[in-house]
């Protein structure tokens, strides 16, 4: 059996891209505040408060290096680095 490029599924249907204006901005903040307080979540050495992670998250979306993506199948939510959703 080979392998034809055409049978992959359009990514594009499954996966929407969010910006922060598309939501209102509790909705982002409940988004960002449940990303950073998630197990396996790992800042480094230094022990941060919440609101300091909340704050550099916030950073990071807002300067378009992390983007909100909305999973049409699974009906979940995520942020992802830039670099990460130009891999495909």
């Amino acid at each position: 059996m080979s392998f034809d490029p055409g049978d992959e599924p359009d990514l594009s249907e499954r996966f929407l891209v969010l910006s922060p204006g598309d939501l209102s901005e509790t909705a982002v903040n409940g988004l960002v505040e449940e990303f950073v307080s998630r197990d396996g979540t790992d800042y480094g050495e230094v022990e941060r408060s919440l609101e300091d992670k909340v704050a550099a998250v916030r950073k990071q979306l807002d300067d378009g290096e992390v983007c909100i993506v909305f999973d049409r199948d699974e009906e979940k939510v995520n942020l992802v680095n830039e670099h990460e959703l130009e891999a495909g």
